[in-house]
């Protein structure tokens, strides 16, 4: 193949923008290869393969079913209270639960009943919830006629999204302390939040250390560098090798150990990793917890756990270090949800956060009081987590606060879905998905990767200037630096496959890597693209033999 048509120059100016951004170029010049060109016409019939986007291109049918189903039924609901026309009334509460079992018996054939009822059933059965305060939640959530009561998230919601959460991020042993949840729209307006709010209660203040455990997802990384936080950002590297020129992305003691400078106020992290998608390991656990409990107990832990559900026996640190930790984590992966918006954010009765509001100088207190004087008589009482939900609405719409209803109940139906077999069941396929598409990628590119138990096979990261040494040595690895941009690799695959990737340095990664997303392209997709990818090393490995011989 032959090079790239860009410039150094180009390549070097592109690589300064985010990954994000960086992929569309990607993506154009892809479109731009595939258009028809004299005498090129199979080009145009080259299908551009985008694994840059962590998308999945899985659903999970089932909870969506039940959800319509219970539309039904909640529309039904509506009806029987005044009909007229397209005009209907607000469910009622009482009698609600015998309704809903005489819908379940009138309607047997309707899609999605059946989970329905059984999600029902379940969630009555496991949270002792009064039938017909839960079916009414259900319906009037659905149905989506009234404000978030309560605003941060709806009680019954609440206690089924805390036992998934529990069962699939606490490994089912989760803290004594009861976890409060509020419902946000998505993992990403939960980042937001928690910056904003650690801000605006004067936890953190411009200019503050924080950590970052790195490679990590690139807003982790933007959003320190902001004028709104202009953080003194440390970083904690996943920097171990396996053997020589494989990757193991683990952290060294040596790097976890910076989070014992008590100077270190916040550190954040995703839970599986992205893009190495690797759990933590109980070493670094186990370390952090000291770090904890010995030189740092105010340590305050941000952990994004979006891709847990796809390693077995995963455990948050939400569940190791309850005092400390603020949870993030979003359905949109798991349940091939992102459309929907689904996430939430996770604080232990018992934290550290709520304790450092009530050290905090007078004069902060005071402003504190001021800012949410207008939600209560006692604004010094009101908890962190209800502080992100005010803060949310700029305060003073606090009163239309919240997740739209009918986004909590899909989030409801998700979980439930989970605890039951039909969801274990979908859970090890789409593990074993992700675990398929891995093995294609690296069959196809001929590169060998560290084996780890921990492993969520959401995302890939190669590196390859380490495959460059481990196969042809030092030499090789130092003509590569020396000659071309680190980017240079996914310019080509673009522009001579249609292939995008996006670059692992942009995710604070070895420059030299980049990021496959496993869960977006269909099966055989993975191996076109480890052949493309060995196919463009090969063409580095020729170059440099050719300079040598010259």
């Amino acid at each position: 193949m032959p090079k790239t048509t860009f410039t150094r120059e180009e390549i070097r100016s592109f690589a300064q923008l985010s990954p994000f951004e960086l992929k569309d170029k990607f993506i154009q010049i892809a479109q731009a290869a595939q258009a028809d060109e004299p005498g090129q016409k199979e080009k145009s019939q080259t299908q551009m393969l985008n694994a840059g986007r962590g998308n999945p291109n899985w659903v999970a049918t089932g909870p969506r079913e039940a959800f319509h189903a219970l539309g039904y039924f909640a529309l039904s609901e509506s009806r029987r209270v005044w009909t007229a026309d397209d005009l209907g009334g607000m469910p009622e509460l009482a009698g609600s639960g015998d309704r809903f079992d005489a819908f379940l018996r009138q309607h047997p054939g309707l899609p999605g009943i059946e989970l329905l009822r059984k999600c029902v059933e379940y969630a009555v059965e496991r949270f002792g919830f009064d039938k017909d305060a839960f079916v009414h939640e259900l319906a009037d959530g659905s149905i989506g006629d009234n404000y978030p009561v309560p605003d941060r998230i709806l009680a019954h919601t609440e206690r089924i999204v805390r036992g998934y959460l529990h069962d699939e991020l606490f490994d089912k042993r989760p803290p004594a302390d009861e976890l409060s949840l509020f419902a946000t729209e998505g993992g990403t307006a939960a980042m937001c939040y928690i910056f904003d709010s650690l801000m605006k209660n004067g936890i953190l203040r411009k200019g503050d250390r924080i950590a970052l455990m790195v490679p990590v997802f690139t807003p982790y990384i933007e959003i320190p560098e902001l004028d709104d936080y202009e953080f003194d950002v440390v970083t904690v590297e996943a920097s171990l090798f396996a053997e020589a020129g494989v990757r193991e992305w683990r952290y060294p003691t040596e790097e976890v150990d910076k989070l014992a400078d008590p100077s270190v106020r916040l550190v954040c992290l995703v839970n599986p990793s992205n893009p190495p998608s690797l759990a933590l390991s109980r070493r670094v656990t186990d370390q952090i917890k000291d770090i904890v409990a010995t030189r740092n107990p105010n340590l305050l832990i941000v952990t994004d756990d979006v891709y847990g559900t796809f390693v077995e026996g995963f455990r948050s640190l939400a569940a190791d270090l309850p005092r400390n930790t603020l949870l993030v984590y979003s359905y949109s992966k798991h349940y091939g949800c992102t459309g929907h918006r689904l996430g939430v954010i996770g604080v232990h009765a018992d934290n550290v956060v709520d304790e450092m509001l009530a050290n905090l100088p007078q004069t902060e207190k005071d402003r504190l009081d001021r800012r949410y004087a207008t939600l209560s008589l006692e604004p010094e009482k009101i908890r962190f987590v209800d502080r992100l939900v005010a803060d949310s609405r700029q305060v003073a719409l606090n009163h239309t606060a919240g997740l739209s209803l009918p986004q909590q109940v899909m989030m409801a139906l998700f979980s439930l879905f989970d605890l039951l077999d039909e969801g274990q069941n979908y859970k090890e396929r789409i593990r074993a998905i992700v675990r398929r598409r891995l093995d294609l990628l690296l069959e196809g590119a001929g590169m060998k990767i560290a084996d780890d138990p921990r492993r969520a096979c959401y995302y890939i990261e190669l590196d390859l200037l380490a495959e460059a040494g481990r196969v042809h040595g030092k030499e090789f690895a130092d003509f590569l630096v020396k000659n071309y941009e680190p980017v240079d690799p996914l310019f080509r695959l673009a522009e001579q496959t249609s292939v995008v990737l996006l670059n692992g340095g942009g995710f604070d990664g070895p420059e030299w890597s980049v990021r496959v997303s496993l869960a977006n392209l269909d099966d055989l997709d993975y191996l076109k693209i480890g052949h493309h990818l060995r196919a463009i090393f090969d063409d580095y490995a020729d170059e440099w033999k050719s300079s040598r011989a010259s």
